[in-house]
């Protein structure tokens, strides 16, 4: 039973597709099988994991300075939501004190 096969289209110039066949030639391999090899042995030069990296951090960054924002943000709403609740906590107590010292026995 065959396994599954999935084609991928590379485009390259005439020059690069001879080059390709060429290797391929050389190594006694496909051209398929030659792909497959160099995709599976890539590994990305040292520059391009340290622009990643710095990339990472950057966006690391903005993403901490939006939450420190949103956080200063809930904190000030809180404070309002306090103050409105100690003032109408404070307008509904003290009419029950100075009804009482109104009147007289």
């Amino acid at each position: 039973m065959n396994a599954a096969v999935e084609r991928i289209v590379v485009q390259t110039t005439p020059q690069e597709k001879q080059a390709i066949i060429d290797k391929a030639r050389q190594l006694n391999m496909s051209v398929s099988e030659l792909m497959r090899s160099g995709a599976n042995e890539y590994t990305p030069a040292d520059a391009d994991l340290v622009a990643l990296a710095t990339a990472a951090q950057a966006s690391a960054e903005r993403s901490m300075a939006v939450i420190d924002d949103v956080l200063a943000s809930i904190a000030a709403s809180n404070a309002r939501i306090k103050a409105m609740e100690a003032k109408a906590k404070a307008e509904r107590e003290p009419r029950a004190t100075t009804s009482r010292s109104r009147r007289t026995p």
